[in-house]
This record gives structure tokens, sequence and C-alpha cells, in this order.
């Protein structure tokens, strides 16, 4: 068991779906262009923006997908070269580009569709240079990339940027192992859901509901 274990809690009742905290993530991390590590997708609707049900029942939700960071990673039993592995610190989910050999078997074994993303070719920004936090690892062509939880950061003291940047508060982190962290006490005093516990990967986001 980890020391730490590090966990995202969601205030769906205050996400507003404005993207700042996918935003933040892409700047923060130098994501390349036309990917996207967290995104906010609309529940329930067929297209971005569009609401639950038919008028005058109908409803807007929101919920930011990304990599879940989870306690029984099935991407780590997979990957055949220890590139993909869970620090024994945090329990953050971890990718090591220089091992990565491309083969895709961590996106194949997780569940959560589309939170990783594999790099076809070189990395490239849509601005023409790269933005981001000097600690960043330098993006490579032929990898598997996803969310690290702003692991850079982490090792700073410091939060993960979606968390830093959301405008509605809507965004919690912190160690779960801590009874005395704030997201321990959100957890604790709030009902939540997670996502496909069914398969028992015992994912690190919650969704406060």
């Amino acid at each position: 068991m980890a020391n730490k274990h590090f966990a995202i809690a969601v205030d769906t009742t205050r996400c507003m779906g404005c993207h700042t905290c996918g935003v933040a993530c892409k700047q923060e991390n130098n994501v390349p262009d036309g990917v996207w590590w967290l995104r906010s997708l609309t529940d329930g609707g067929d297209h971005m923006d569009s609401p639950r049900g038919a008028y005058p029942q109908n409803e807007m939700r929101y919920l930011t997908l990304q990599c879940q960071h989870c306690e029984n990673p099935a991407c780590v039993k997979v990957c055949p070269v220890g590139a993909t592995y869970q620090d024994p610190e945090t329990g953050v989910v971890r990718q090591d580009y220089e091992k990565c050999i491309g083969c895709r078997m961590c996106m194949s074994a997780c569940p959560y569709t589309g939170v990783r993303s594999f790099n076809w070719e070189e990395p490239k920004s849509s601005i023409g240079h790269d933005l981001g936090d000097r600690d960043v690892p330098a993006h490579q062509k032929h990898v598997v990339e996803k969310c690290t939880f702003c692991y850079h950061r982490l090792a700073r003291g410091e939060e993960p940027a979606c968390v830093d940047a959301c405008p509605a508060v809507a965004r919690f982190f912190g160690d779960v192992n801590d009874p005395s962290s704030e997201i321990s006490q959100v957890l604790g005093s709030r009902a939540s859901v997670q996502l496909l516990t069914e398969m028992g990967t015992k994912p690190s986001v919650y969704y406060l509901v």
C-alpha cells in the first residue's frame, strides 16, 4: 500500500462545464496539439453542451474525465516493460516515456475510454512553441500519454493545475489516507460515485453528487 493515496473529488453540482480544468491541464503540461488529458463531457447529451432529456424536463450536467489513477490499475498489469507504473509513495499511476515501446497495451486494458492518447507523430504545439512547466518531461513520438495528477507540482507540494484553476471550486485534491485532509473531509460528508467500479480498478477520482 502506498504511503499516501492521492485522489481528486469533483463536485458535479458545482461543475459548469467551462473547460478551465482541461485548458489549465493542457497549458501546464504542454499537452500536444489535438490532445486533451482532461475533458469536460456532457452527461446524457448527444453533443457537447447538450442537455439530458426533453423539454421541459431536460437538465444539464457535466462529467470531467481523466485518468482515474486506480488503486488496482489494469494498465500497470499489462505493460510488458514497466513503462506504466504506480508510484509507491503517492499511488499516482505514471508513465515513463523513455521505457514506453508504443505497444498501447495499457490503452487496450484501461476501461476508461479516451483517458490515454498515443503520439503517432512528433508532438506539436498549435502556437508554434512549447508551454508549460519546465519540470514537465518532454513529449515524444510513439509513446502513450495521460494525466499525471501534475506529478511535477506534487513534488513541490502543490496541487494539480486543474484543481488550482477551477473557478467554481468544484475540484478537491489530497491524500485520502489522511483523515484530516480536505478531500477526506469532503468525501466523509458528501455522497459520491466512482466510474466503472464493477471493473475492480478502484478509481481514485470521485464524483460528488
